[in-house]
């Protein structure tokens, strides 16, 4: 297999450690209508538009039998926790180097993100090294469709960058990120969770069609090798 026409990046939990913010965020908003969020839950609103997450949490507190929550007023709770968390984020370890791997390889980059612009703003700021990732697609771009886990996301960073998903390496720590970009038909990496060796529960039906890895230094190698998948 040769090396990718472009490598299509995630942002939360793949380059920016942001996830356990994002879960914090959520987690506080909902105790305040009195939901106690299970693990599991919290794992199912990763890499999700935050508006696909809130309906879903309205959900989860409506089947616990709480009072229902509008959209703006759960927002209204929890934007403000996560807008104070996020700014925070530490890079993911090897993050820095996949991205300057890709430049020196004059490989394209996207970034695909479900979250909003304004959101991946306020997280890279104290992160420039993420400008490098010129192309974006945002989970509030206004010529995207559906949201992950729909292919949506993937095939309109293809495009804007003029190559085929099938051709793209996709990199996601989430499943409904890999779902996405599975449904793209690009080529995917899995990061998985720090100090697991094997996949998780969530992501274990995805093992054999995706390629898990511990470390972004992993597929780092391989860019700067200039060799097969098959390698590692």
């Amino acid at each position: 297999m040769r090396r990718p026409a472009a490598c299509l990046f995630d942002l939360d939990g793949l380059l920016l450690d942001t996830e356990p913010l994002h879960s914090a965020a959520w987690q506080q908003a909902t105790r305040q209508f009195g939901l106690d969020l299970s693990l599991d839950q919290l794992l199912a609103l990763r890499g999700r538009r935050r508006l696909d997450c809130a309906e879903q949490v309205r959900l989860w507190i409506a089947d616990a039998g709480l009072p229902v929550p509008s959209t703006p007023e759960l927002l209204a709770i929890r934007q403000p926790i996560a807008e104070q968390l996020l700014p925070s984020a530490q890079p993911i370890t090897g993050a820095f180097g996949l991205v300057a791997a890709c430049q020196l390889q004059s490989i394209p980059m996207a970034m695909v993100t479900s979250s909003s612009r304004a959101a991946v703003a306020l997280k890279e700021a104290p992160h420039p090294w993420l400008s490098a990732i010129a192309v974006r697609v945002h989970g509030d771009d206004p010529l995207l469709g559906a949201g992950k886990p729909a292919p949506d996301p993937y095939l309109l960073a293809a495009d804007r960058l003029g190559v085929q998903a099938e051709q793209c390496w996709a990199f996601e720590d989430s499943v409904a990120g890999a779902q996405s970009a599975l449904a793209a038909g690009c080529l995917v990496h899995v990061l998985l969770p720090s100090g697991m060796d094997h996949a998780p529960e969530p992501l274990k039906a995805l093992a054999t069609a995706c390629n898990m890895i511990r470390r972004l230094s992993e597929v780092t190698k391989v860019l700067a090798a200039n060799v097969s998948i098959e390698a590692f």
